[in-house]
């Protein structure tokens, strides 16, 4: 059955009521049918308006399979024993840690590596980034060492990663372990198809973040997933084309609201798995 995008997310809603229950935690752990296929987390800096533990805690709440972290929650100039208390925070609350960004790269290498040593050493696959031009020699070197993977996020219009093209020019002659994390909503300010983007990305694509807005411009409006211009099943149908990789960070992120949008990124969960659930249909 083919839904249309009003009844899509009348079901959506009803899934959110469904789980409002008083009295208990929505979705205490990761439910692996909940996103058929998939490990769906959460940037961290959804959050940014709680300090880490609240973080923390509200995402093992809300169901997260993974955080991917960003500075002002995890920093990555923590220490080896701030990184394992970290770590076994999140193993505590069933969550891994699959990414960690958006970083700046140049063509300081001791700066770069630094980096890579703390990703490293908290277990972490994928850092999101953003690197100058002078960057990928180092990066190349980088990636190979330690094996983890860089993804370049673009940031909407006028930034030097603006379009899925800009990315793939910018890796094309670089280790297949240099690609994207594909910024749904900043595509979208940008005026590109998110669904598309992520076909034109696949083999580079390590990174997403579920994202939506209201207008395909510079300035817009944050909103819950599918009431702007985000296909959330055709998303997740191109993710499946593309083989993303089980180790790669899919991540919502929401940013409206900083200083409590729980209620908010619990419907947008809500909204992406029943995406999933049709899509996998």
């Amino acid at each position: 059955m083919v839904l249309s995008r009003r009844q899509f997310l009348a079901a959506a809603s009803a899934a959110v009521a469904a789980t409002a229950i008083p009295g208990r935690s929505v979705w205490a752990k990761y439910d692996p049918d909940r996103f058929p296929g998939f490990k769906v987390g959460l940037q961290s800096y959804s959050l940014r308006g709680f300090d880490v533990d609240k973080a923390i805690n509200t995402a093992g709440e809300l169901g997260c399979a993974h955080l991917e972290f960003f500075g002002g929650h995890f920093s990555p100039t923590s220490s080896p024993e701030e990184i394992a208390a970290m770590k076994q925070k999140m193993a505590e609350h069933g969550m891994a840690m699959y990414g960690h960004g958006v970083h700046g790269f140049s063509k300081d290498h001791a700066k770069n590596e630094a980096l890579f040593k703390f990703a490293k050493a908290a277990g972490i696959k994928n850092l999101s980034a953003d690197p100058t031009p002078d960057a990928f020699e180092s990066l190349d070197k980088l990636v190979d060492q330690y094996d983890i993977r860089i993804a370049i996020h673009n940031h909407g219009p006028s930034h030097r990663y603006n379009t899925a093209l800009d990315v793939l020019n910018a890796v094309k002659d670089h280790d297949p372990r240099i690609g994207a994390c594909a910024d749904l909503g900043h595509y979208i300010r940008s005026g590109e198809d998110p669904v598309e983007v992520i076909r034109l990305l696949k083999g580079r694509l390590y990174g997403i973040h579920l994202k939506d807005f209201a207008e395909q411009k510079e300035r817009t409006k944050g909103v819950i997933l599918g009431k702007g211009h985000l296909d959330v099943v055709g998303v997740f149908r191109a993710l499946k084309q593309v083989d993303f990789p089980a180790d790669g960070c899919l991540s919502l992120e929401y940013e409206e609201n900083p200083s409590d949008p729980t209620a908010d990124i619990r419907e947008c969960l809500a909204i992406a798995s029943e995406a999933c659930k049709t899509a996998a249909s």
